[in-house]
């Protein structure tokens, strides 16, 4: 498929060399990596693929500038993340195209996503001036304690491939904000979007040095050597779970300050006295959302007994209207995969739940054609040894099983390891307390089928991960405590 005018303009406006102490180069040993348009399966741009040696001037670069940066005056700071925000505004849909030629999701998507992202460089423009310690006397009464917030120092970040840009921005934006550097690694699929996010907060005048983008086909072969680099004091990682075990164990070496966000298996519970049309709405946006390739993604939903084949019905319906196609095109809803490995797996869930009894009710099958489609499902009465159960979708297929107490809907939700992300759809508010205080997970969508916001905590529990990404917490992942025993102040009177 020809590309048109304007995809060919936006990809060819972004470099696609290493950006290493505030410069364009090429990877050292010449090799560059191929992005494929998994829509079409063309590739539509090659970028440098960095050696160690690339990677190792990036962490220098990032540490001769972390000397600086870290005394920049914290308007200063949050000024360059204004201008920047400020920048990604004007360019959304050029943006927006951009991510949906990398990664597929229809252009309304990107969009969205564009917008979520730029609300962290916004918000943390805001936590740059309003980061603070305290100052008490002694509980003794003699003397005085002194604490202050300072940046830990230079970070390695690890983005995935299903959200480009805002799995960047919300890394990227405390640690500039508490005045850290970093050395950012995207994923192999998707580095166009964090190349062109590296020119945006270049002309938003961020000293060289700051941000450094390496992209690379091997990222455990270039990061581990940074990793167990003494200068590197942060690391924040966001993918699968066995990969960020793996991580953490290499971290360890210089016991760094690391934040996971890892794999989800969100259940997405609806109780008999729900709002069934919320619910169905609300299903269908924690589902389909990123066609659904995201760690939010509702997996598995348990549906009371008594409401579980209108529900299924309903939302069958839903699912089953949506377009499928190119996401640069009007009217599609559902973008490809991401390649044909993630849609081998989805359609070997599938067809595991249906050879133990599961019913289709729309979808269940491989679109033909050039791309990695997959037709939106619904399946119904889904055995409980069905792996996809278990096991992250990441994909356009939504398995129904039902519960008939609130006890079994909270034992069949905590039933495994991960605990990121949880829906809970009832009318009754002691019913949802009681259930979102037994939940063992880091967040919850009560009544709606959206949690992620860059004014709040992401971040999940078990092996879903620990620290958290957005709002007043995520600014603390990227400071360090310090205190100090003053011998000072008027001396306390006696009793």
């Amino acid at each position: 498929m020809a590309a048109t005018a304007d995809e060919t303009r936006v990809v060819e406006g972004v470099k696609t060399q290493l950006f290493i102490g505030g410069q364009w180069r090429d990877a050292s040993g010449g090799a560059t990596l191929p992005v494929e348009d998994p829509a079409t399966g063309e590739i539509i741009a090659e970028v440098a693929d960095a050696t160690n040696e690339d990677a190792g001037a990036a962490l220098a670069a990032a540490t001769e500038a972390f000397a600086t940066w870290r005394n920049v005056a914290p308007r200063d700071r949050a000024d360059i993340l204004r201008r920047a925000y400020d920048l990604i505004h004007a360019r959304t849909d050029e943006l927006a195209l951009l991510m949906t030629l990398e990664m597929g999701k229809p252009v309304s998507e990107s969009k969205a996503e564009i917008t979520y992202a730029n609300n962290f460089f916004r918000w943390y423009s805001e936590e740059a001036v309003r980061i603070n310690g305290r100052f008490t006397v002694n509980e003794t009464g003699k003397g005085r304690v002194l604490t202050l917030k300072q940046p830990v120092g230079p970070c390695v970040f690890i983005t995935p491939w299903n959200f480009p840009l805002a799995m960047g921005t919300r890394k990227i934006g405390p640690a500039l904000a508490a005045g850290c550097t970093c050395v950012v690694k995207p994923a192999k699929q998707t580095p166009l979007s964090m190349l062109a996010l590296a020119q945006i907060l270049e002309e938003a005048g961020l000293p060289g040095g700051v941000v450094n983008v390496i992209t690379a086909s091997s990222s455990g072969k270039i990061m581990q050597p940074l990793i167990e680099d003494p200068r590197v004091r942060k690391m924040s990682f966001t993918g699968s779970t066995p990969v960020g075990k793996e991580l953490i164990r290499q971290s360890a070496e210089q016991v760094l300050k690391v934040s996971m966000e890892l794999g989800g298996n969100a259940p997405f519970l609806v109780f008999e006295d729900a709002d069934l049309d919320q619910a169905v709405d609300g299903a269908l946006l924690a589902k389909m959302r990123n066609g659904g390739e995201a760690c939010t993604s509702a997996n598995r939903f348990h549906v009371h007994e008594s409401i579980a084949q209108e529900f299924a019905g309903k939302l069958a319906a839903k699912i089953g209207a949506l377009k499928v196609g190119r996401g640069t095109e009007d009217g599609n809803a559902v973008g490809p995969l991401i390649d044909d490995t993630q849609r081998q797996k989805v359609s070997g869930l599938v067809d595991d739940a249906v050879g133990k009894g599961a019913k289709v009710l729309t979808g269940g099958k491989v679109l033909d054609g050039a791309g990695y489609f997959y037709a939106p499902t619904v399946l119904s009465e889904v055995p409980d040894d069905a792996e996809l159960l278990k096991e992250e979708i990441f994909g356009p297929v939504a398995p129904i099983t039902t519960f008939s107490s609130d006890e079994e809907a909270i034992a069949k939700a905590n039933d495994t390891e991960y605990g990121l992300v949880s829906y809970v759809f009832t009318t009754d508010v002691n019913r949802a307390f009681k259930v979102i205080e037994a939940l063992e997970t880091g967040m919850i969508g009560f009544n709606q089928g959206m949690v992620s916001n860059a004014g709040a905590p992401f971040g999940g529990v078990k092996q879903s991960g620990f620290g958290r990404e957005g709002g007043p917490e995520g600014i603390e992942e990227y400071l360090e405590t310090k205190y100090v025993a003053m011998n000072a102040g008027t001396e306390p009177t006696p009793l």
